[in-house]
């Protein structure tokens, strides 16, 4: 049932940068034909996604010692290919590490008891990146594909890839608009900065997109929850930046390149770590006063099952 905005100055259409409005939009089965679609442009062609079902996104090691992954999306085409999609807000200290790790469990769970050819079924990584990875601050390409290669710069393993995005290098308007995959790139970047659909997007696709995302159709407690997710996500920018502007400034008094550097870094980390865990507790909190069931909790929070259960 959808009800009136309860928040008169909000945005008509959700940030899809939230964690709710990045689930809302590709983590659910009645919005699978929009992740499809997404992964099609993503993908190589030969790779050409029909249908996907979903996966548990919560994956656990082979012992109760093993770290676990929690996935923003774990979904499987019907030929046996897996597909990781994940939003990254933020730099992170090794990401790309965390981005093969994670890697691994699709991988592992392909294995079967008995007897067994190692066949395995092809395995994507699709990071959506807020920030630019550091080494690729001068290059203009903001697409990469990453695969297994050997000296001769040949594809040893082709059955596993790594495919980001770095959206801050997305700079196009809704006017300069050339293909499906850079309408994708502009409606993650600006959907909530529009008023109503440009007519360059007026696709069938995009109109579910537009439907889905319009936020007076939401319930009370789905605004309640994308308030949340939004302050969380508006938090974690002013968070980073304040860290990064402190640490400069410190780094600057000691007067030296190596301060600067440190600085940076220390305050980035400080910051995040001290800032966002408390936010994340609170949101948590509100979502279990709303009455949300702790699968969609953690959803929105990143949270594992224990932790919510502790709040």
């Amino acid at each position: 049932m959808s009800v009136k905005n309860r928040y008169p100055n909000q945005d008509r259409y959700i940030n899809l940068l939230t964690d709710f409005g990045f689930k809302r939009l590709f983590g659910t089965e009645p919005n699978k034909e929009l992740l499809i679609d997404f992964l099609n442009v993503m993908l190589p062609t030969q790779h050409t996604v029909k249908d996907v079902s979903y996966r548990n996104n919560e994956n656990l090691g082979n012992t109760p010692l093993d770290r676990k992954a929690i996935f923003d999306i774990y979904c499987e085409s019907k030929t046996g290919e897996k597909f990781i999609v994940e939003l990254q807000k933020a730099k992170q200290n090794y990401f790309k590490d965390r981005s093969v790790y994670y890697a691994t469990f699709p991988i592992q769970e392909q294995a079967q008891k008995g007897e067994w050819d190692y066949k395995l079924s092809s395995v994507y990584t699709i990071g959506i990146l807020d920030f630019i990875f550091d080494d690729h601050e001068e290059e203009p390409e903001l697409f990469h594909t990453v695969e297994l290669k050997n000296q001769k710069c040949e594809v040893f393993y082709d059955k596993l890839k790594f495919i980001y995005v770095e959206l801050p290098k997305f700079t196009k308007t809704v006017d300069q608009l050339e293909s499906h995959f850079e309408k994708w790139l502009f409606l993650l970047k600006h959907l909530s900065e529009l008023e109503e659909p440009p007519l360059a997007l007026q696709e069938v696709v995009f109109e579910r997109l537009f439907e889905i995302s319009e936020i007076a159709n939401f319930s009370t407690e789905e605004q309640e929850a994308y308030e949340n997710s939004l302050k969380y996500y508006r938090d974690l920018h002013n968070v980073v930046a304040t860290s990064r502007q402190e640490g400069v400034e410190e780094g600057i008094a000691q007067g030296i390149e190596q301060g600067i550097a440190q600085g940076i870094e220390q305050g980035i980390e400080q910051g995040i770590a001290q800032g966002i865990e408390q936010r994340t507790i609170e949101i948590a909190r509100s979502c279990l006063q709303q009455g949300l069931d702790i699968e969609t909790i953690m959803a929105i929070t990143q949270l594992s099952r224990e932790d919510i259960e502790r709040i």
